[in-house]
C-alpha cells in the first residue's frame, strides 16, 4: 500500500465504494470508450487530443483549441457536441459581435407590458466559440460569469445555466492578423489548452479517403446524452486523491511562483483545476485513485497557458511549457510506501 491510497478520510471513494450519484467508474469508462470511438473516426490520428478533450468534459471544465488555421480546431469542438444528445450552440466570434449576443438581453413585450429575457448562445451545454480572439477584450469578458460560476446575471437577475456545461473555444496564435490576445482572466478560466497540430502523412491520406467526398459528421450519431455525461462527471469527482498527491499538486503549482524564468505563476484555480484533471485522467484509465503520473500527464496542457515568461526566457526562445517541463522534474514526487 501506498502513501497515496491509504488513510482516506471518511466520505472519500474507496474501490469498493460505489461512485457518486448517476454513474459508476466501469461505466465511465464505457461511455467514454464510445464517445472516443466516434470522435476519432472523425478526427484522424490525433487519439490524444480527443482524450483530453474528454478529460476536460469529464473534470467540468473548459477547453482552449489554439493553433494555426484548418487544423481542425473548430471540427473537434462541433464533433464532440455532435457525440452528445445535448443542446450545442455555435458562437462565431467577430470583431463586432456584442456582450448581449453571448449573455442575452432584456426585451419589452408589449402585450404583457413587461420586459422578457431572451437568453444567448451561452445557454447551452456545449458552447462553440469559433475564434474566441477575434472578438473584442470587452465581449470576451462576458464569458467570465458563466465560466467561473455556471451562471448570466442581466439586468440584475441571474439565470443558471445547464448542467453539464463546457465552453470549447479556438483561437488563433496571437500573430495572426486580425486577432486581440485573450486576457489573463479569461485564459485562466479555460482548464486547459492543447494544440491540434498537423496530421501525420497516413492520417492526411485517410482525410483525403473520409472528408473527400462528404463529412463523416453530417453521418456521426450521439452516443450518450447529457444526463449521462453530468452522471459521469459526478463519478470523478468521487477519484480518490490522497494528501500526498495533493500536497504534489501544491508543491508544483507553487513552483511556477517562485521560478525566475516566469514573470507570472499560477493561480490558486489552476490548482484546483489541475486537481479536477487529474482525477478524469485516472478515471479514463480505469483507476479510482490519483497517481502523480496522472498529473504529470496532465499539467502542461492546465497549467502552460496560465504561465508567462520574462523577457529573458523569451529570448532565450523558451516557452512557458519548457519551463513548466524543468518544474516537474525538479518537484519531488510522492514516494509510495509499503
Amino acid at each position: 500500500m501506498s502513501d497515496l491510497e491509504h488513510d482516506r478520510p471518511p466520505g472519500e471513494a474507496t474501490r469498493d465504494d460505489p461512485a457518486p450519484r448517476g454513474a459508476s467508474l466501469d461505466q465511465v469508462l464505457q461511455v467514454s470508450s464510445r464517445l472516443a470511438g466516434a470522435m476519432n473516426s472523425v478526427i484522424e490520428g490525433k487519439q490524444p487530443v480527443v482524450r483530453m478533450a474528454i478529460t476536460v468534459l469529464l473534470a467540468e471544465g473548459h477547453l482552449l483549441l489554439e493553433d494555426v488555421p484548418g487544423v481542425g480546431k473548430t471540427l473537434l469542438a462541433k464533433t464532440l457536441g455532435r457525440c452528445i444528445d445535448a443542446s450545442v450552440r455555435r458562437v462565431q466570434f467577430t470583431p463586432d459581435l456584442l456582450p448581449s449576443d453571448i449573455t442575452g438581453v432584456s426585451v419589452y413585450n408589449q402585450d404583457v407590458r413587461a420586459f422578457e429575457f431572451r437568453p444567448g448562445a451561452i445557454f447551452a451545454h456545449v458552447v462553440v466559440g469559433d475564434e474566441i480572439n477575434r472578438a473584442s477584450p470587452k465581449t470576451q469578458s462576458a464569458l467570465l460569469e458563466s465560466m467561473e460560476e455556471g451562471q448570466v446575471t442581466v439586468d440584475g437577475t441571474t439565470y443558471t445555466l445547464p448542467r453539464p456545461f463546457i465552453v470549447m473555444a479556438t483561437q488563433n496564435p496571437i500573430e495572426m492578423e486580425g486577432t486581440y490576445p485573450l486576457p489573463e482572466a479569461q485564459r485562466d478560466r479555460f482548464m486547459a489548452r492543447i494544440s491540434m497540430g498537423y496530421p501525420s502523412a497516413r492520417s492526411e491520406l485517410d482525410m483525403l479517403e473520409l472528408h473527400g467526398g462528404a463529412s463523416p459528421l453530417d453521418a456521426l450519431q450521439p452516443v450518450t446524452d447529457a444526463a449521462t455525461v453530468q452522471g459521469m462527471v459526478e463519478a470523478v469527482r468521487g477519484v480518490y486523491a490522497a494528501p500526498a498527491l495533493r500536497q504534489y499538486i501544491v508543491d508544483l503549482v507553487a513552483a511556477t511562483r517562485s521560478s525566475p524564468a516566469l514573470r507570472l505563476g499560477a493561480s490558486p484555480r489552476a490548482t484546483l483545476h489541475l486537481l479536477r484533471a487529474s482525477r478524469a485522467h485516472a478515471a479514463l484509465s480505469g483507476r479510482d485513485h490519483v497517481l502523480p503520473d496522472d498529473v504529470q500527464q496532465v499539467a502542461v496542457p492546465v497549467l502552460a497557458h496560465r504561465l508567462i515568461p520574462t523577457g529573458e526566457t523569451q529570448m532565450a526562445r523558451r516557452t512557458a511549457a519548457d519551463v513548466l517541463g524543468d518544474l516537474l522534474q525538479r518537484t519531488r514526487v510522492p514516494a509510495p510506501t509499503r
